[in-house]
């Protein structure tokens, strides 16, 4: 997710960020990683489906990332929520988006 996040960087998370409605293209979601459901991943929407029911993610640095274009679409019932603040290393702390 470079640049946006870097390795090392620790996060907060907001578990009920979409109770009312899910993510919009733009937004960072958590999401588990469909190949290994335990392994969280942090990616950027890049677009929802007409239904609402699946997202398509990806990181912010393409030639570096896993993501759609590697395991397909997201459910849009499986983002854990939106990292929104980060709180390590002090010298990187403040909101994400």
């Amino acid at each position: 997710m470079a640049p946006t996040l870097l390795p090392g960087d620790w996060l907060l998370v907001d578990p009920d960020a979409y109770q009312a409605g899910d993510p919009e293209p733009g937004d960072l979601v958590l999401v588990p990683d469909p190949r290994e459901p335990s392994r969280l991943l942090v990616k950027r929407v890049v677009e929802v489906s007409q239904d609402g029911g699946l997202l398509q993610v990806a990181g912010d640095a393409p030639d570096e990332s896993t993501d759609s274009r590697a395991f397909g679409p997201v459910e849009a019932d499986s983002v854990d929520g939106r990292p929104w603040f980060r709180y390590w290393p002090p010298g990187r702390v403040g909101r994400i988006g």
